[in-house]
Protein backbone atom coordinates (compact mmCIF):
# COMPACT_ATOMS: atom_id res chain seq x y z
CA UNK A 1 0.00 0.00 0.00
CA UNK A 2 0.84 3.50 -0.70
CA UNK A 3 1.50 6.26 1.96
CA UNK A 4 0.87 9.79 2.35
CA UNK A 5 1.93 12.60 4.75
CA UNK A 6 -0.89 13.51 7.51
CA UNK A 7 -0.38 17.48 8.98
CA UNK A 8 -2.49 18.51 11.15
CA UNK A 9 -2.62 20.67 13.93
CA UNK A 10 -1.42 17.86 16.52
CA UNK A 11 1.07 17.20 13.89
CA UNK A 12 2.31 20.28 12.47
CA UNK A 13 5.77 18.62 11.12
CA UNK A 14 3.34 15.95 9.11
CA UNK A 15 3.45 12.29 9.98
CA UNK A 16 3.95 9.46 7.20
CA UNK A 17 0.65 7.10 7.33
CA UNK A 18 -0.61 4.10 5.35
CA UNK A 19 -3.32 4.87 3.03
CA UNK A 20 -6.81 3.09 2.75
CA UNK A 21 -8.02 0.49 -0.04
CA UNK A 22 -10.25 3.43 -0.69
CA UNK A 23 -8.02 5.99 -1.18
CA UNK A 24 -5.74 3.83 -3.55
CA UNK A 25 -8.59 2.52 -5.00
CA UNK A 26 -9.87 6.66 -5.47
CA UNK A 27 -5.48 7.42 -6.38
CA UNK A 28 -5.58 4.68 -9.38
CA UNK A 29 -9.19 5.79 -10.64
CA UNK A 30 -8.34 9.28 -10.76
CA UNK A 31 -4.77 8.37 -12.97
CA UNK A 32 -6.84 6.28 -15.32
CA UNK A 33 -9.01 9.34 -15.87
CA UNK A 34 -6.36 11.02 -16.63
CA UNK A 35 -4.79 8.75 -18.83
CA UNK A 36 -7.93 8.41 -20.54
CA UNK A 37 -8.90 12.23 -21.22
CA UNK A 38 -5.04 12.65 -22.09
CA UNK A 39 -5.74 10.23 -24.27
CA UNK A 40 -9.15 11.41 -26.15
CA UNK A 41 -7.27 14.92 -26.32
CA UNK A 42 -4.71 14.04 -28.16
CA UNK A 43 -6.86 12.07 -30.24
CA UNK A 44 -9.48 14.82 -30.55
CA UNK A 45 -6.42 17.29 -31.63
CA UNK A 46 -5.00 15.00 -34.11
CA UNK A 47 -8.28 15.00 -35.65
CA UNK A 48 -8.76 18.53 -35.65
CA UNK A 49 -5.05 18.48 -37.52
CA UNK A 50 -6.18 15.92 -40.23
CA UNK A 51 -8.98 18.01 -40.71
CA UNK A 52 -7.47 21.28 -41.62
CA UNK A 53 -4.73 19.10 -43.78
CA UNK A 54 -7.99 17.70 -45.65
CA UNK A 55 -9.33 21.13 -46.25
CA UNK A 56 -5.79 22.60 -47.48
CA UNK A 57 -5.78 20.14 -49.76
CA UNK A 58 -9.05 20.40 -51.34
CA UNK A 59 -8.36 23.80 -51.94
CA UNK A 60 -5.23 23.60 -53.51
CA UNK A 61 -6.79 21.12 -55.61
CA UNK A 62 -9.63 23.27 -56.24
CA UNK A 63 -12.01 20.42 -54.73
CA UNK A 64 -15.24 21.76 -52.52
CA UNK A 65 -15.36 21.41 -49.27
CA UNK A 66 -17.20 19.89 -46.51
CA UNK A 67 -18.78 22.66 -44.24
CA UNK A 68 -16.37 20.76 -41.44
CA UNK A 69 -13.36 21.06 -43.12
CA UNK A 70 -14.61 25.19 -44.25
CA UNK A 71 -14.97 25.94 -40.42
CA UNK A 72 -11.32 24.83 -39.57
CA UNK A 73 -10.11 27.91 -42.24
CA UNK A 74 -9.29 31.10 -39.78
CA UNK A 75 -9.76 34.72 -42.30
Amino acid sequence: MANKWLVNPENPNGILVECTEQENTEYNNGIEEASVALSQLKADEEAKEDLKASAKAKLIAGEPLTEEEAETIVL
